[in-house]
Parts: C-alpha cells; structure tokens; sequence
C-alpha cells in the first residue's frame, strides 16, 4: 500500500482497550499540487469490528461515532487548524477551527476528497487525496502539523466498544484536537520547474 519507510504506527489510547485490532499505520505526503495524500492500513479481526457499508460518497456529519480515519491539519505556528473524517463508507466531513475547538464558522470546507476503501480478511485500508482548497490559508508555503488518528467501533467488546488511536496522545482522556497531538510536521512540495 505504501513504502515501509514513510510508514507511521498509531497507538491505541490507553484508556481505551482494542482487543481485536493489531495494528494501525499511516501514511502522509504533500502532493506536486499542494494537496495532501493519505493512507491508512488497519489490520485486525474484520469480523468483529463494525466498518460502515459503502454508502453515497456525501459529506455528512457524526462521522467519529462509528469506525473513521481522521486528519488534523495546521500550519507551523498558527492556531487555526482544520479537521477531516473519512469513513470507510466513502462519506466524509470537514471543519474548520480558529484556535482550539472554536468551529470557524466563515470558513465552509466543501470540496469532496477522493476516498477510496478496501476491505479484505484481516485488514481495512483507505486512500484519501485532498485537494489544496481543503488546507487551511497559507497551506501553500508552510510547513503542515498534522494529527493522523482513528476511531475504531467494535461489535463484541465488553469494556468499550469504541478505541482511540493517534500518532501522540498528550491527554488522559482521547481528544485529538489536542495541538501536541499534530505529531506530523510535512514541509511544502518542492517547487515545479
């Protein structure tokens, strides 16, 4: 799916069990255009973790209630940052913040990523690209901080049914709007000549 290389590992929270996912890698590099390529690979019991059914590839909202891959992406130095679900369904959702948890609500984020999701037996994996317009103002130029994360729901757990999963987890609780939790620094695509 991707290099081993440019592979990044994403740990379980700890105060939410996972018995039945392996592990999560990821993947994020900026695209010759300005955009941002993601991937992510969950390995682990297919059967007895809830993954959304294939549905239209719509934006919708409360994606994080269920199984999704997310993105949290700002600029070095600057508080505003946005935030993207990516549902195995192929919906997805986008938002915009000032600082944290402050919903900017002047900045509407409507452009569809392209997702792509396979599922096999014993792994689920998602392909997103996203386009420049999605990234926050001043994107362009500048070094990217980004959180890679997941929510995984599963069917038949006793002690939680959904695990938080990140690059860093900087809180007791899971909250991935956490700025120490933008563990990925991309600097900008190399000009093109």
């Amino acid at each position: 799916m991707f290099p081993s290389e440019f592979t990044l590992t994403l740990f379980r929270h700890p105060a939410t069990p996972a018995p039945v996912v392996r592990t999560i890698e990821a993947h994020a590099v900026r695209a010759a255009d300005g955009g941002l390529e993601l991937a992510y690979c969950l390995r682990g019991d297919m059967a007895r973790l809830l993954i959304p059914a294939p549905e239209n590839p719509d934006c919708a909202d409360r994606l994080w209630e269920h199984s999704c891959f997310e993105a949290f992406v700002g600029v070095l130095g600057e508080a505003a940052y946005h935030e993207f679900n990516f549902s195995p369904s192929g919906q997805w959702a986008a938002y915009a913040f000032s600082a944290y948890r402050q919903r900017d609500e002047t900045r509407a984020l409507l452009v569809a990523p392209q997702i792509i999701a396979r599922l096999f037996a014993g792994r689920l994996e998602i392909e997103v690209v996203m386009a420049s317009s999605l990234l926050p103002p001043r994107a362009g130029a500048a070094t990217l901080q980004i959180g890679l994360t997941a929510v995984i729901e599963a069917a038949d757990t006793v002690d939680g049914s959904h695990s938080y999963w990140a690059l860093r987890h900087p809180s007791a609780l899971p909250d991935f709007h956490h700025r120490d939790g933008f563990a990925l620094d991309l600097p900008p695509p190399p000009p093109v000549f």
